[in-house]
């Protein structure tokens, strides 16, 4: 099970990149992953934004081709066993940058509970995608 979402940005391919790849940008707009490295193999961990922090996201990079793509694992260990994957892909168009997100493998989570659900997954990264991340690149950086 999987969930696509595509987004285009009127920026240029390196931005959308480094506001994906850059700790210091990715904070401002998404999450904060203070231990984040772009390094095949590394690994990072994160919590939704606000005090909660109810559900940890541990992830490592798998491959990366800097302004290309982006693919690294997703799990949520102290929720599931199940891991799934995702890619990033980033896209040269005439006005900008075409993103492409697919997240695979969610059906890993069915141990979770209804939180983990596809349409769960699916309305977050239209929101992360669709608002936060485009306000921040098309709007002088700022977050929602």
């Amino acid at each position: 099970m999987s969930v696509i979402v595509t987004e285009t940005y009127n920026v240029p391919v390196e931005q959308v990149w480094r506001a994906i790849t850059d700790k210091d940008e990715m904070k401002i707009w998404c999450f904060d992953i203070p231990n984040f490295v772009l390094k095949e193999g590394a690994v990072f961990d994160f919590f939704e934004p606000g005090d909660e922090k109810k559900y940890l996201h541990r992830c490592q990079v798998l491959s990366y081709e800097p302004n290309r793509f982006l693919k690294h694992t997703w799990t949520h260990p102290d929720h599931s066993r199940g891991s799934s994957e995702l890619l990033w892909e980033l896209e040269k168009t005439d006005n900008g940058t075409k993103l492409t997100l697919t997240h695979t493998g969610l059906d890993s989570f069915s141990d979770a509970g209804a939180d983990f659900a596809k349409e769960n997954y699916k309305a977050g990264w239209n929101e992360i995608l669709g608002k936060s991340l485009k306000n921040f690149l098309e709007n002088n950086g700022d977050k929602v």
